[in-house]
């Protein structure tokens, strides 16, 4: 099976940039101990958009990323930002190495 990666911009009000940063961060820590099928999960900050967090993060599997999307901790992310997250926008790409045939 091929890896599938997601590329997340992450949209919020400008004074929640340290909770949502925090919380992001949380989750990325337990998604990457207690889920298997996650291989990494980096949380960007840009210098040009400071209402905006950039997600890469990339999973074994399709049924990884399931896991990932259904599991606890994205219950949990999802409770803690709920009314600080204005959009979360998710890109599910596969590898370009993966891709070319």
């Amino acid at each position: 099976m091929s890896k599938v990666a997601l590329n997340v911009v992450v949209e919020f009000k400008p004074e929640s940039k340290e909770d949502v940063l925090r919380a992001l961060l949380a989750h990325r820590g337990r998604c990457l101990k207690d889920e298997p099928g996650t291989l990494q999960f980096e949380v960007l900050v840009p210098a040009d958009e400071p209402a905006k967090l950039f997600l890469f993060e990339l999973y074994t599997d399709a049924s990884a990323l399931s896991a990932h999307s259904n599991g606890s901790s994205m219950a949990r992310y999802r409770e803690e930002v709920k009314a600080k997250v204005l959009n979360a926008v998710a890109h599910k790409c596969s590898l370009g190495d993966e891709s070319a045939g």
